[in-house]
């Protein structure tokens, strides 16, 4: 399928001086995953909220093309509306709601007359929402919170699913779960741009990867390509490096390839 998302030379700054995001290019096609990884500070939450219309008069150069309108600098609710959902790191839940309540939320203005089937599709992903539906959203787990986060954007319907480090303080089962509810999800025909530090996770589903450091685009490829650099391998997937402490840090600054 062809690309439906393209950012072209975008620069997004922090206070009008600090570079967040400079020159960045990337493209994105429909129904695929795209994993965004990097260092932290590199600027791949600015990248998602900049997409998102989230940060005010952002990106102060560039465009973004989504699906043949171009979004950049718009309000985020008319990000919205074009079909651009966007799971923060937070989760964005109404903490003070059941799990019920949020997820009726995420059905707010649909008209389609599937939504029983998509909330039971919900509950199928995962069955503990259903099991919960009455407690208010504070008094879940951090996994919990997680797959309400994304059963509330599937509900949406969205065409692009944004996530900001959705395995964050999960532990490694509960995020092989939520991991497996994302490829299901694109399996159903939704892309998916996902922002992860978790680069083992994130590429065993992404099918096409985005290196980002210093607010630039470093390496870009296939996940089978990026697990396969060396590079990668070394800083990102903790493969190989003579230089490592007994204690498991390295003893020097590993010098890029790129």
């Amino acid at each position: 399928m062809g690309s439906f998302l393209t950012i072209s030379n975008v620069d997004t700054l922090y206070f009008d001086r600090i570079y967040a995001l400079h020159g960045l290019s990337l493209e994105v096609k429909e129904g695929e995953i795209f994993a965004i990884m990097g260092p932290n500070g590199a600027g791949k939450t600015t990248l998602l909220k900049t997409i998102a219309g989230l940060l005010k008069d952002q990106p102060k150069k560039g465009v973004i093309d989504f699906n043949g309108h171009h979004i950049q600098r718009l309000a985020p609710e008319k990000i919205s509306s074009y079909g651009i959902v966007f799971v923060p790191e937070d989760r964005g839940l109404f903490r003070e709601l059941t799990v019920r309540e949020n997820l009726d939320l995420g059905c707010w203005g649909r008209r389609d007359g599937r939504v029983k089937e998509d909330l039971e599709y919900v509950h199928g992903l995962f069955p503990i929402l259903k099991e919960r539906e009455e407690q208010q959203a504070e008094t879940l787990s951090g996994g919990e919170q997680q797959m309400l986060a994304i059963g509330r954007a599937f509900l949406r319907k969205p065409k692009l699913l944004m996530l900001d480090e959705p395995s964050l303080g999960l532990a490694p089962m509960v995020a092989r779960v939520v991991f497996e509810a994302l490829v299901k999800i694109s399996g159903l025909g939704t892309t998916i741009l996902l922002v992860e530090q978790n680069a083992k996770l994130a590429l065993k589903i992404a099918d096409y990867g985005y290196i980002l450091e210093g607010g630039r685009i470093v390496l870009q490829g296939t996940a089978g390509e990026l697990k396969e650099n060396r590079d990668v391998q070394e800083l990102y997937l903790g493969v190989g490096g003579e230089n490592v402490s007994p204690k498991g840090w390295r003893l020097y600054k590993k010098r890029r390839s790129w």
